[in-house]
């Protein structure tokens, strides 16, 4: 189901995505993006896992048949790196 919607969506899987598509088809709520920053900062984390983390939330987003990642994809994401 999730590949489905991925390749639909843009033509790859969500891992292969690029800063320019994270950008395009990793939007973000309001406190999604909140709760990201705070991690990024909390726990000192790197672009390259900042962009690991979108792709994961991403995933999570397509199997929840969500547009747009919640906070609640970010925590889960989250939660598979730093636990």
């Amino acid at each position: 189901k999730s590949a489905a919607i991925q390749h639909a969506r843009q033509q790859s899987a969500n891992s292969r995505l690029k800063q320019k598509q994270l950008k395009r088809f990793c939007v973000l709520n309001p406190a999604a993006e909140n709760l990201l920053e705070t991690a990024i900062d909390k726990f000192n984390l790197s672009v390259r896992a900042y962009h690991r983390i979108l792709k994961v939330a991403r995933t999570i987003a397509d199997l929840a048949d969500s547009d747009h990642i919640q906070e609640t994809h970010i925590a889960e994401a989250l939660s598979f790196r730093l636990f």
